[in-house]
């Protein structure tokens, strides 16, 4: 009688809905962290190629060391005095050494001159003290020029008075360095090369160009 009893009751099916679930739970979990190393992935590669970026621009723009340029400013003429019969020449002014400095750091220079010359003959010099031009700046320093034809020796310098229009040349050559970053100096030599032209007549400035 009782083994009848328990053939009309037969066992319960196994669990396999819960075992299911939680296979279907650890593919869901490592699906998720597949997901986090891709995304994780994606985030380091991104910020490798930022990082080349900027430093492929930092090597073309603050990296790159420019030759700061050296040049005559505004002229002030105090005398200028010609005489096209002796022929002779002299003339006091006042003008402004200009050292434009571009790059991403200073330049310190060392002292130096500037020639002045007709037609390649020297006829005045003025000195530069050494200084240093700060980062994407401009060094002005105001000096006092002085200069005279007594030098001169033979030249068409009488017909060039008597045209009324007298032409000189200036030129100098700064020997310094650019600091970039406090740790790398650069060797830089800027040099001047302006023409100067004063009218006799209104005794001034007629044009003033350098390259």
């Amino acid at each position: 009688m009782a083994e009848k009893t328990q053939q009309d009751y037969p066992a319960a099916p196994a669990n396999h809905g819960y075992q299911r679930s939680d296979a279907e739970s650890l593919l869901s979990a490592d699906e998720l962290k597949r997901k986090k190393r891709i995304k994780l992935a994606m985030y380091v590669a991104i910020f490798i190629v930022f990082q080349i970026i900027v430093i492929t621009v930092i090597s073309l723009t603050v990296m790159k060391v420019k030759t700061p340029k050296v040049r005559l400013g505004n002229i002030n003429v105090q005398e200028l005095n010609s005489v096209p019969a002796t022929p002779s020449f002299d003339t006091k002014f006042t003008t402004q050494i200009s050292v434009k400095n571009t790059n991403w750091g200073p330049y310190k220079f060392d002292a130096s001159n500037v020639t002045f010359l007709y037609q390649g003959a020297t006829v005045g010099q003025v000195s530069i003290p050494k200084s240093k031009a700060g980062m994407l700046s401009t060094k002005k320093i105001t000096v006092e020029v002085s200069l005279s034809s007594s030098a001169l020796g033979s030249s068409n310098l009488g017909s060039e008075l008597t045209s009324g229009v007298l032409t000189l040349n200036s030129a100098a050559k700064l020997n310094g360095k650019v600091q970039l970053m406090l740790i790398m100096k650069k060797k830089k030599a800027s040099t001047m090369d302006c023409t100067i032209a004063f009218d006799l007549s209104s005794k001034t400035l007629k044009s003033l160009q350098c390259k």
